[in-house]
């Protein structure tokens, strides 16, 4: 019930997912009488769906704590589905704010996890970024990057399917004593931790877009303001384009010899290609679609949370989290012995 074009979005985005994924199940939550009347439209959405009726929903502009006291919205419906069982996943173009609160107090964070962060996949020139976090946690300490490492790493490889991605610290500078000693000491411990070898080092703000690194590791504060300014600079793209190519019958004409490359270049960028971020490092799967995107954005996004599901995302983090915490031991074993041999 959630999204500016909701439901009629939604179902719309189901009959392509129904098609994508004809063994997935889906359990639809909200209004039934509305829903019921959509799905009588779309014949594969209707055989892959189950209505449950939620009489309430959660608005764009209803605060956190408004939306934890509403139990019986169709959002909180659906993460307490999740945290049943009964659901593997839930995805919602519904209010962030909301989403990010319930998710973490009904699901809560995986063990070994301090903070849930959001990722989401952006493009780049040598393919698509996994960049984390994006907002969910404005100050972060040495373990949240390092679990944000991980995370990040595990995404990669379930959703982009690569089998070694590259991560990178983002930094003041890519040398490295630049940066405060959070981002140095969180670098220490994954270039010896089993990541180690994909571990780039620090990149900076020019190598997101580069493609330096498979996997983009910051605190939500740098990473908001980065992924603002990514949406800001395309758009700003888009109408200096727009401008140019109607600026007179000249450049109508050159216009209709680029549309080819113009069109591919439309594709790639097209932002439904890059919907549904995603909470990691809670006891379920929590996909979070734009508000305002259409049909194919959120079969795009209702992708995304299959990949997690079908991947065993979160079984990964936990075996990847055991690790990591032998590696910190590492460290700090050697790091003590360091001092027991130090000249007084």
């Amino acid at each position: 019930m959630g999204g500016d074009h909701a439901p009629d979005m939604v179902i719309d985005g189901l009959e392509i997912a129904a098609e994508r994924h004809p063994h997935a199940r889906f359990l639809l939550v909200g209004d039934e009488p509305s829903l019921s009347a959509l799905l009588s439209k779309r014949r594969r959405a209707r055989a892959a769906c189950t209505i449950r009726h939620a009489a309430q929903k959660i608005s764009s502009d209803m605060k956190p704590t408004a939306a934890l006291r509403t139990r019986d919205s169709s959002m909180r419906m659906a993460i307490d589905a999740v945290a049943s069982g009964e659901a593997a996943g839930v995805v919602s173009a519904g209010n962030t704010g909301a989403l990010l609160a319930l998710a973490k107090i009904v699901l809560k964070s995986l063990p070994g996890i301090d903070r849930p962060a959001m990722a989401a996949i952006g493009p780049s020139a040598r393919g698509d970024v996994v960049m984390l976090d994006l907002g969910a946690n404005v100050q972060c300490d040495v373990r949240n990057l390092v679990e944000f490492a991980v995370m990040g790493d595990v995404f990669a490889r379930c959703v982009l399917g690569l089998t070694a991605p590259t991560i990178g610290l983002l930094n003041v500078g890519a040398e490295e004593l630049k940066g405060d000693d959070t981002v140095r000491k969180a670098a220490e411990i994954l270039r010896a931790s089993h990541i180690g070898p994909q571990f780039h080092g620090f990149v900076e703000g020019h190598d997101i877009a580069a493609g330096t690194t498979d996997v983009i590791v910051t605190d939500g504060f740098t990473g908001n303001v980065a992924l603002k300014t990514a949406e800001g600079a395309l758009k700003l793209i888009g109408g200096l384009l727009r401008q140019v190519f109607n600026n007179g019958i000249l450049s109508k004409i050159a216009y209709l010899l680029a549309k080819p490359g113009l069109d591919r270049l439309r594709e790639w960028l097209d932002p439904r290609r890059y919907n549904g971020a995603v909470m990691v490092g809670l006891n379920g799967v929590v996909v979070k679609s734009h508000g305002g995107t259409d049909a194919q954005g959120f079969a795009h996004a209702i992708d995304v949370a299959m990949d997690m599901v079908v991947h065993r995302f979160n079984d990964h983090i936990r075996e990847d989290l055991a690790r990591i915490g032998l590696d910190k031991r590492a460290v700090r074993e050697k790091n003590g012995s360091a001092a027991k041999l130090a000249p007084a």
